[in-house]
């Protein structure tokens, strides 16, 4: 079974022992934040608080999750949870969120950021209020501390080369993104260009990347336009759990199946059914339950002023254990940990 790079190791077959390792690293992830009763809490956290959670959208299944986790994380500690977004993958549906947050009075926000730039007056109203600013999936400009899912140069890198591993390192593919704006896939797609810089990939060619706004109906238009345009298209890459599905949803049922290479981040309990057809071989992902779950309890620890937040502060994230904080990018943060790879082998020992 082939595993992505985890610290110094990339995509490749490793010893039985390591592989072992991983997969009960991976399976006890994956189990964390599920609101067993078996949580560790810091006496030090602050109750009765209110957080909202603003995801990038209310009807992505990837962003429930998320929100769920984060439920579980404030109700142990002993907060409130208020998810509020719009219902489109844009800026502006998700400020009336962040001006009700500072108008209710809210601890702390935690919020999946549309765009880097244009949410950053409301953000540095909330934070000048006092309120906990986290980001957490997609990170914006202002912000004290985003919660990234993993490391972006290795998702980045490691989507890339599922991919040419597949395709035999020859031929034309695209990327199917989310929105133009969006910090994370903007941020994933500029590091597999990077690979792609790399002999290895020098009869492969990126010949556009189109954005599927994050929207079925549209990544299925933008899947099906891709194909008309590139017809010797042989693989797609979509870093986006609806562009994924979507794109897998048209492949199964076109002539393009086992003809057209698919990888991404996907859900498992959404991709499941394209594994065993096989229309898709190998995809990846974290534990978005965890990620929210992680986010919950930053949010309440810079709400509780148990860190400032600064570079080597670390707290406690119940079952998930201890957080260090790093610098990041565009700012501090901290790393939920290194993605999986999904198998048809596998995908049935996981249910998010």
């Amino acid at each position: 079974m082939k595993r992505l790079r985890t610290g110094h190791l990339r995509v490749g077959g490793f010893a039985t022992l390591a592989v072992a390792a991983v997969m009960v690293a991976v399976l006890a992830s994956a189990g964390a934040a599920t609101g067993s009763t078996n949580r560790v809490n810091s006496p030090s956290l602050t109750k009765g608080q209110t957080v909202y959670f603003i995801p990038k959208d209310t009807v992505n299944p990837y962003e429930v999750i998320a929100d769920q986790g984060g439920k579980i994380s404030l109700t142990a500690i002993g907060d409130k949870q208020v998810v509020s977004s719009g219902t489109s993958d844009t800026a502006a549906a998700q400020e009336p969120s962040i001006q009700t947050a500072i108008e209710t009075g809210a601890a702390g926000i935690v919020i999946a950021g549309n765009d880097p730039a244009a949410l950053c007056p409301e953000l540095n109203q909330a934070m000048a209020k006092k309120i906990a600013v986290v980001t957490f999936d997609s990170d914006t400009n202002c912000r004290q501390l985003f919660i990234n899912q993993a490391n972006t140069q290795q998702i980045g890198e490691s989507e890339v080369q599922i991919l040419g591993k597949e395709m035999g390192y020859k031929g034309q593919f695209a990327i199917l993104s989310a929105e133009s704006t969006a910090t994370n896939q903007n941020a994933w797609i500029a590091w597999m260009k990077v690979e792609m810089k790399k002999p290895l990939y020098k009869n492969m060619q990126l010949v556009k990347v189109y954005y599927g706004n994050d929207d079925p109906a549209t990544s299925l238009q933008v899947t099906e336009s891709m194909l008309q345009a590139y017809p010797n298209l042989k693989g797609i890459i979509a870093p986006t759990t609806v562009g994924i599905s979507s794109a897998a949803q048209y492949l199964a049922h076109s002539k393009y199946k086992g003809k057209v290479i698919l990888t991404g981040l996907g859900l498992p309990s959404q991709m499941k059914e394209y594994l065993y057809d096989g229309t898709v071989a190998e995809f990846e992902l974290w534990n978005p339950r965890n990620l929210g779950y992680l986010a919950g309890y930053a949010v309440a620890a810079i709400a509780s002023h148990v860190i400032t937040p600064k570079v080597g502060q670390t707290f406690r994230a119940g079952n998930l254990g201890t957080y260090t904080i790093i610098k990041g990018v565009g700012g501090l943060q901290v790393v939920l940990g290194p993605p999986f790879v999904f198998t048809k082998a596998n995908v049935g020992q996981f249910n998010f």
